[in-house]
């Protein structure tokens, strides 16, 4: 099965690119042999997984030196998926050519409208990978959505705006995503108490990986 490289991406910050990235990751680990590769210069994804007492589910690695797409794919082709977490701007050097490697990016955003907003370059940026991606798919993902919420018009208005599909799995907002990042685990790894949070997870793994 050739690899597949998934971008979490997202030029607003605290949209929740790392959460869904690490999780979405340690989903994918039980399909196959995954890893992160951390492009934020925070390091957000290393330090989640270096915390924690046990073992974080997949490897976390930075990449060092001058890369690109195509050098990216190389590196890491023994990997059935790879998961990017992208930092918080589309200008990078990352960014650009997390967009030119992958296959799918997932773009975690919050149900209002403002921060929607605030990511509008993405779908133009999206248009231009194409170009030399023509394969690439894109999805919006909501995330810290309340339960029996239902969206606002102007939040369904932004969306339509927006120009890009939304997956219909959504991640609620819930305690274990933030317990989960502060001992330096997965939902997957908190048993009961991360079940409902797994269970979101796997929704969207479910609706990406969808024939």
């Amino acid at each position: 099965m050739p690899t597949q490289v998934t971008a979490v991406i997202n030029q607003k910050g605290g949209a929740g690119k790392t959460t869904l990235a690490m999780n979405l990751a340690a989903g994918l680990a039980r399909r196959g042999n995954t890893v992160v590769i951390d492009l934020d210069p925070q390091g957000s994804s290393v330090q989640w997984a270096s915390q924690g007492s046990a073992p974080f589910p997949v490897p976390v690695k930075q990449i060092q030196g001058k890369w690109d797409a195509r050098s990216l794919r190389q590196t890491f082709r023994a990997f059935a998926y790879v998961v990017l977490d992208c930092p918080p701007s589309l200008q990078s050097h990352a960014s650009v050519q997390a967009l030119r490697a992958c296959d799918l990016a997932l773009i975690p955003v919050l149900p209002s409208p403002v921060d929607l907003w605030a990511s509008l370059r993405l779908p133009l940026e999206i248009e231009e990978a194409r170009r030399l991606r023509p394969q690439l798919q894109a999805y919006l993902v909501l995330n810290q959505m309340e339960p029996q919420s239902a969206l606002s018009g102007a939040m369904t208005e932004a969306l339509a705006d927006f120009g890009l599909p939304v997956l219909q799995a959504t991640v609620r907002r819930r305690a274990a995503f933030r317990t989960a990042a502060l001992d330096g685990v997965s939902v997957y790894q908190m048993g009961g108490r991360g079940a409902p949070a797994a269970a979101d997870i796997e929704a969207i793994i479910h609706e990406i990986l969808a024939p």
